[in-house]
């Protein structure tokens, strides 16, 4: 057995709690449909890890279904207006730099975010610089200016679960 989560009398010791972000928690349609299915998968980890006698995991499993638990019950959702092309949160923006070079960023809530695929949290500096802008507007940004040439205001679908 691990000893890794094992108090020295050699019970069980509590993994330290993930901290919650203390901004609000804006999420996006397809972002709700994550936490939801986080909760579900951790509910199913932490019966199977303790069916199993698994205390490290079963303790691993209930930090985290208490963290994304936490974070459900304070998600506001979030959705671009139909037909709007200020940019808002859930939507995706597509800029230019002068070289002709094409960036493209989807602002969504904090939680899913992934920045190697595009999508930034709604507090990220990056999104900050977007937030009600327009096309044709310019934003200054870590790598230098750009304008912003397009505008996706569809929100991505929830993920098939």
């Amino acid at each position: 057995m691990s000893r890794a989560f094992v108090k020295e009398d050699g019970g069980p010791e509590a993994p330290p709690e993930r901290p919650v972000s203390t901004a609000r928690n804006l999420v996006t349609r397809r972002g709700l449909a994550l936490i939801d299915a986080e909760i579900a998968r951790l509910r199913e980890a932490r019966g199977a890890a303790q069916a199993s006698g698994d205390l490290d995991a079963a303790a691993l499993a209930a930090r985290d279904l208490r963290y994304w638990t936490q974070r459900r019950a304070s998600a506001e959702m979030v959705e671009p207006v139909p037909g709007e092309e200020r940019i808002a949160i859930g939507m995706a923006a597509t800029l230019e730099d002068a070289r002709g070079a094409r960036r493209s960023f989807r602002i969504v809530g904090e939680d899913e975010a992934d920045p190697k695929l595009g999508r930034i949290g709604w507090n990220a500096p990056v999104s900050r610089a977007l937030l009600g802008k327009w096309i044709g507007d310019e934003v200054e940004l870590p790598a230098g200016t750009m304008e912003i040439v397009a505008v996706d205001p569809e929100p991505e679908a929830p993920p098939a679960v």
